[in-house]
């Protein structure tokens, strides 16, 4: 299975806006990161992105074919700004580990980050990378996975 991230711009390679609205302000450096899933061939494509003040929009969030939006909260946010600010996140890009995904309808995860691409897929034997592996649990923990109807 292929994932293909084509005709966006995903990733907020300017940083250090002020979150609106909230009273706070984003860390210097913070981007945008944006997370693919897809179950299998024929699975429904989730895709989420995460802005830097920690506003995410997420399509078919819960495979319903529903946009929903929300908001991190300060702590998830701060989080979230210390893993993609981990130096070991450049080391577990595709490119890095050259990664090939293996396995067949399998849930493929794809993080795009400044780091680059990082793909993993839930199969048996596979392991996640450990920082990008937290990301995807901050962000799948904390967007929903229910259908909203």
């Amino acid at each position: 299975m292929t994932v293909t991230l084509t005709g966006c711009a995903m990733v907020d390679r300017e940083g250090g806006s002020t979150a609106e609205g909230r009273g706070a302000t984003t860390a210097p450096g913070a981007t945008r990161v944006s997370l693919m899933q897809k179950l299998g061939e024929d699975g429904p494509l989730r895709s989420l992105t995460v802005e830097p003040d920690g506003r995410w929009e997420c399509a078919d969030c819960a495979g319903d074919g529903v946009t929903s939006a929300g908001s991190l909260d300060p702590e998830q946010v701060q989080r979230l700004h210390r893993l993609l600010a981990d130096p070991r996140l450049a080391q577990e890009t595709d490119q890095a580990r050259r990664y090939r995904a293996t396995c067949i309808d399998a849930l493929t995860s794809s993080l795009l980050t400044t780091a680059g691409l990082i793909t993993s897929q839930d199969c048996p034997g596979e392991e996640r990378p450990a920082v990008a592996g937290e990301i995807l649990l901050l962000l799948t923990q904390a967007t929903p996975a229910e259908p909203t109807r």
